[in-house]
């Protein structure tokens, strides 16, 4: 009989709502090649007004409010040196917040071709045809099965009766 009012007051006590002092600014993906984009996701006290988002790898981009964040897509010219550099928000408010952007050069650690793995010969012939012969075989020989088991069933049930 106490064990609803506790659990009541658990989760009532234990959901904590969410913070809108949390400023923040995050580039996914956070290591780029250069002349590639980034996407940019922040937040301000407020997310209802444009922001300002700004680095050396990309330039000046402008947030603006979409699902309660503030969110924009900057790309990185291919002239950017591979370096981490800052990226800073500016929220109305004053508040700012920073985060880290890791650019590689183009082909630089980057692999360019798959792995060697072989030429693909060991793999044989399109099984295709084999496989669907194979299981309406095997199709077949189940109804089969299934009808000879159904007739047993049926003989020894009319045995049973004389």
């Amino acid at each position: 009989m106490l064990a609803g009012p506790v659990v009541l007051a658990g989760v009532l006590l234990g959901a904590a709502p969410a913070r809108a002092a949390d400023v923040f600014v995050q580039v996914n993906p956070s290591t780029v090649e250069a002349g590639f984009m980034v996407g940019i996701k922040a937040s301000c006290r407020v997310n209802t007004q444009p922001a300002t988002v700004e680095s050396s790898a990309f330039g000046s981009v402008t947030v603006h409010p979409q699902a309660g964040f503030l969110t924009a897509v900057a790309t990185v010219p291919e002239t950017t040196r591979a370096d981490t550099y800052r990226v800073r928000l500016s929220c109305p408010d004053g508040k700012n917040a920073s985060t880290r952007l890791m650019v590689v050069g183009s082909g630089g650690r980057w692999p360019q071709k798959g792995p060697a793995t072989g030429f693909g010969g060991t793999a044989g012939d399109d099984p295709g045809r084999l496989l669907t012969v194979g299981g309406l075989g095997v199709t077949g020989l189940g109804a089969v099965l299934g009808l000879v088991a159904l007739r047993r069933r049926r003989r020894s049930a009319v045995a049973g009766r004389i």
